[in-house]
């Protein structure tokens, strides 16, 4: 007779066979939610469904809803897109994971697409979460798994393992195809039923899928295309450099070339914003710069860097910080929870805002407020008038938005938008996050800055996404200027600062799974000091030492 064993369900107990798989386990389950169980958790730690139970535990099962899930699977799309094109098109190419695109994904090919092609690729993706293939994870040596991927001529796969130090590693293989993917995984493909493919040229098509972002629905794409040019650029340069993977930062590391790396990335950023300045100086008629950007996209340190270029063309830039004008906290509209919503528009005095930049354009002189966050009320004490030589330079999320200054001429206004584009990717199957780049940044910045531990940070990361959804990326198309304010050599640095702040994530902290997952990100790059990273660098707003202080 089979061993029996008690489990908690959802907190309610019941009686399995030992042994028994989660996968098994999850389909007494699947009524309770409204989309496929993807994840689970054992004693709050996550767990693939794959894994068997063979003592006490207490066991939660996921779905979409779930933020952590919901990554999981987005890499298990990426595992059966890569997957179903091999079959299909093997012999033309393969595909490279790019970077995310208005709540998609971009994938570009090695080979011209064509939209015939990507109609039958989604058809065979449809066809193998029909057929419910089994995902199996493979346990081998990693230097056997060195040895399959040059075989196979993935040097990059080869040269990312070649950089860990563990003795064991997972493959995934579904069919005859193995892979390396880092992420938790699907244990089956059935559940990776709502996805959607959009073609957008001969190199590259938009996989889009259900966030919790946008209520689990797969939204209609929209092509940003200012910000997508960046990234193209971007990429672009990083392509000519020969640094497109984490392999090709490590080998650039050990090389000992990292501070040549560091000097030209800082001077590519620092060119594109003096040729900002210089677009701004010879226009006279632009007398307000309106800066925008999600949370840790460096909007500070630009704004700063960006005042004294113009200063070097012989302006005299002065600074407005839109959160100054917040309502009166007892007029400040409140969430669905009872807190204070400070990131809505409704939470600046919009009508104060335009009247007083109003009066400024007009040569007048105005009384600025200065707002008080500790009496939660505006305190009028600053006086300010613009002269001829003057340029307003204005930084807030709102800053985009076409209600913001409406009523003044588009031509006395440029708008920027900044942005932390990641710039490499983990290998050809594996991207990094631009999300987990400025989060890694936030989590330093606070505990340095703020006082906040990593765990209050990582609490707060899903309200201050939330709040840039709503925002901030609708109106990223408004932008004169889109800037990329990521640094290609960056994670090495913030990985010195990162890793003892994410250590001190304890087990039993309900962020835990979330702090893991960052060090395993962090791990794969090579620490690199930050005694080179100069002191105007957007960089050192995070790490401290910035000269703009």
């Amino acid at each position: 007779m089979l061993e029996s064993i008690k489990v908690w369900v959802n907190e309610k107990e019941t009686i399995v066979k030992k042994g028994i798989t989660l996968l098994e386990l999850s389909k007494m389950y699947d009524d309770l939610f409204n989309h496929k169980i993807v994840l689970a958790k054992v004693d709050s730690e996550y767990r693939e469904l794959s894994d068997t139970i063979n003592k006490p535990c207490h066991i939660e099962f996921f779905d979409l809803t779930d933020s952590y899930a919901n990554r999981v699977y987005l890499n298990g799309l990426v595992y059966l897109t890569n997957y179903c094109f091999h079959e299909l098109f093997k012999s033309q190419g393969y595909l490279l994971t790019r970077h995310s695109a208005d709540k998609g994904l971009y994938m570009e090919a090695t080979c011209d697409l064509t939209r015939e092609m990507i109609a039958d690729l989604e058809n065979k993706m449809h066809e193998v979460v029909k057929d419910n293939l089994r995902i199996h994870k493979v346990t081998i040596l990693r230097e056997d798994a060195i040895h399959y991927f040059e075989e196979i001529g993935d040097t990059k796969k080869a040269g990312l393992l070649e950089y860990m130090t563990n003795t064991y590693v997972n493959l995934y293989r579904m069919g005859n195809s193995y892979n390396y993917m880092f992420s938790l995984m699907p244990s089956e493909t059935s559940c990776l039923n709502e996805f959607k493919l959009t073609f957008l040229n001969e190199d590259g098509f938009i996989l889009r899928f259900p966030t919790i972002y946008n209520h689990l629905e797969i939204p209609r794409y929209k092509h940003h295309a200012k910000l997508f040019e960046v990234f193209k650029e971007s990429k672009e340069m990083c392509r000519l450099m020969n640094l497109e993977t984490s392999v090709d930062l490590n080998n650039i590391i050990t090389s000992g070339k990292i501070s040549d790396l560091i000097k030209i990335t800082e001077t590519l950023y620092s060119n594109k914003l003096l040729n900002v300045a210089k677009k701004i100086a010879s226009d006279r008629k632009v007398k307000i710069v309106l800066i925008a950007g999600p949370s840790s996209s460096g909007k500070t340190t630009t704004t700063k860097k960006l005042s004294m270029y113009l200063r070097s063309f012989g302006l005299k830039p002065k600074m407005l910080s839109m959160d100054d004008f917040f309502v009166d906290r007892e007029n400040n509209p409140k969430k669905e929870n009872g807190e204070y919503d400070f990131e809505c528009l409704e939470a600046i005095d919009l009508g104060l805002f335009n009247k007083t930049l109003d009066k400024l354009l007009k040569g007048e002189t105005v009384l600025l407020p200065i707002f008080n966050f500790v009496t939660g009320k505006k305190e009028f004490r600053k006086e300010m008038t613009l002269s001829s030589d003057d340029v307003l330079l204005i930084e807030g999320i709102h800053c985009l938005n076409p209600k913001i200054l409406e009523n003044i001429d588009s031509r006395r206004k440029m708008k920027i938008y900044l942005s932390a584009l990641t710039e490499i990717n983990i290998d050809k199957d594996n991207r990094i996050s631009t999300t987990d780049n400025r989060l890694i940044r936030r989590l330093i910045r606070d505990y340095y800055t703020r006082g906040y531990e990593p765990s209050e940070t990582l609490d707060l990361w899903d309200s201050v996404r939330e709040g840039e959804e709503k925002y901030i990326f609708p109106y990223q198309d408004e932008a004169d200027i889109t800037l990329n304010t990521g640094l290609v050599y960056e994670f090495p640095v913030l990985k010195v600062y990162a890793l003892p702040l994410l250590y001190t994530v304890k087990s039993d902290n309900a962020f835990y799974e979330d702090a893991k997952r960052l060090i395993r990100l962090l791990d794969i790059f090579l620490p690199v000091p930050s005694e080179e990273v100069p002191n105007d660098s957007i960089l050192r707003e995070f790490i401290g030492g910035s000269y703009f202080k």
